[in-house]
């Protein structure tokens, strides 16, 4: 594992991730692992959500990278599991995350608990009930200001956990420069990538299978 990254989704997360295996980096495991292998992936996560021991050499076999949820929610156990890896922060503004994240993530999982039985739910649905609302904040992501206390927390916990060039915060726009010295690779001669915007956001939760 080279770079864990403990931003939060709706982070640019999705261009880090591409961003990341441009630069050799990858593969980069992103919440997309998830939703398109859920056979092979969820039960790793849906354990995590759950409390349960986890094998993370097993849970992120072949990745370089991670980024997003669901391995952002772990990012304390996984620093140190893998003590070699740098580690990342993206971010942005409080304000502009929660804009996002309210119209996309929380949405979504607003919506499916709305429309599941109580009496059995979607592992899928149980995992982010779990992972996001319970565990990251604490069963409530109705209120915009306790959100937001939350995702500054992490962030100052981030900041505060790492020193040195162990860590490199990213925000949304800063494209490659500091990046790419920051991992000492090249600077390629394309445009960062910006993609996930939110009609693709609601393309990619279509794919995952029922």
């Amino acid at each position: 594992m080279k770079v864990i990254g403990c931003g939060f989704g709706r982070t640019g997360s999705m261009s880090m991730k591409i961003a990341l295996e441009q630069l050799g980096c990858g593969p980069c495991h992103h919440m997309e692992e998830v939703i398109l292998n859920p056979t092979e992936q969820l039960p790793y996560w849906l354990s995590a959500s759950k409390g349960e021991n986890v094998n993370w050499d097993d849970a992120l076999k072949g990745y370089e990278s991670c980024v997003d949820w669901p391995t952002a929610a772990y990012w304390p156990v996984l620093a140190e599991h893998f003590p070699d890896a740098k580690i990342l922060l993206t971010t942005r503004t409080a304000e502009s995350w929660y804009n996002s994240i309210s119209k996309t993530i929380f949405k979504i999982i607003n919506d499916r608990a709305n429309a599941a039985p109580a009496d059995n739910p979607d592992p899928f649905d149980e995992m982010l009930r779990l992972m996001i609302v319970e565990n990251t904040f604490k069963g409530d992501i109705s209120d915009r200001s306790h959100c937001i206390d939350v995702f500054n927390k992490n962030v100052q916990s981030v900041k505060d956990t790492f020193g040195g060039d162990r860590l490199f915060v990213y925000t949304i726009g800063d494209g490659w420069e500091g990046l790419c010295q920051w991992l000492d690779v090249p600077i390629p001669d394309t445009p960062f990538p910006r993609t996930n915007n939110q009609q693709e956001f609601f393309e990619l939760a279509q794919k995952r299978p029922e």
